[in-house]
């Protein structure tokens, strides 16, 4: 097969990405095509007054290096889009990129993340209640998880952000596409009270990564008829899932989301099928060999 014959060369760009895993699960997945393929880390450090130029001179250099495409992470996925040539209906809908695919006209963007959420919600948390969602978080990640629980079926989605006017962007975007306050936009300590009767709470926020091991909320806003998800994965356990679990909740890892993005992915920078089965038991493999509560 053509597709499979081409060989790969890709890359994550973003700050603070060392211990990613996505090189393993592409190049993982490539080997299964019987395809060569090298995934590369473009760290390129954090948002400051040259990060627009930094992002733009990466872009225009794996270009021309002949690069098939990039994954774009944290916290990037939103600065991307004014470079992208076009937009799929994906990225354009989010407001987001985080898949970039190099054609013959250019860049072209995509965004991934809302089938990645949705899949991982799906298979992990079935049957999940879908009354009332409070989500931590309104950047380039949380605007995909989002728009996903309003696909899901979430009636009423209450968003914070440190940003509000960011997280009021988000819900008026989300409104316009979805329905008249189906989102609304609180303060922190406002949802800390909307999770104590909420059915699910999703933290789409960087609070409780390895470099922010934190609760993103009081513990006390927790309660057991809750579901808790992370979009986070460094640590696989983070305070808040470990938290919840111990209180009875029924939680889900950012794994989930991280292999069904890359198996999407993987689909837009190859023209293959990825076998997303395979692919999260490589992720299990692959945490496991690390040590998922390190």
């Amino acid at each position: 097969m053509v597709a499979e014959a081409q060989p790969q060369l890709l890359a994550l760009v973003g700050a603070g990405i060392a211990r990613s895993l996505s090189p393993a699960l592409h190049e993982g997945e490539a080997h299964r095509h019987g395809m060569r393929c090298l995934y590369r880390l473009l760290d390129i450090g954090p948002v400051d007054h040259a990060a627009d130029a930094r992002l733009e001179d990466v872009l225009r250099s794996a270009s021309r290096l002949g690069f098939s495409g990039l994954n774009i992470t944290h916290p990037y996925k939103q600065l991307a889009i004014p470079h992208m040539n076009r937009l799929a209906p994906s990225a354009r809908r989010i407001g987001a990129v985080n898949t970039v695919v190099f054609t013959e006209t250019g860049a072209v963007g995509h965004n991934t993340d809302v089938h990645g959420f949705g899949a991982a919600l799906a298979r992990g948390l079935p049957g999940a209640a879908m009354g009332e969602v409070v989500q931590l978080g309104a950047g380039g990640a949380g605007s995909a998880v989002a728009y996903a629980l309003l696909d899901l079926g979430a009636q009423r989605l209450w968003l914070t952000d440190p940003n509000l006017e960011r997280a009021r962007g988000l819900a008026k975007n989300l409104n316009e596409a979805a329905g008249a306050d189906r989102a609304q936009t609180v303060t922190a300590q406002e949802a800390d009270a909307r999770t104590a009767g909420a059915d699910g709470l999703v933290n789409a926020s960087p609070v409780g990564t390895e470099h922010d091991l934190r609760l993103p909320l009081p513990k006390s806003s927790l309660h057991p008829q809750l579901w808790v998800a992370d979009v986070n994965y460094h640590p696989l356990w983070t305070p808040l899932l470990t938290t919840a679990h111990a209180m009875g909740c029924r939680v889900l890892h950012g794994g989930g989301m991280l292999v069904h993005q890359a198996a999407e992915s993987f689909r837009l920078f190859t023209g293959c099928e990825p076998h997303t089965p395979r692919m999260l038991g490589d992720f299990a493999d692959l945490t496991a060999e690390v040590g998922a509560h390190s």
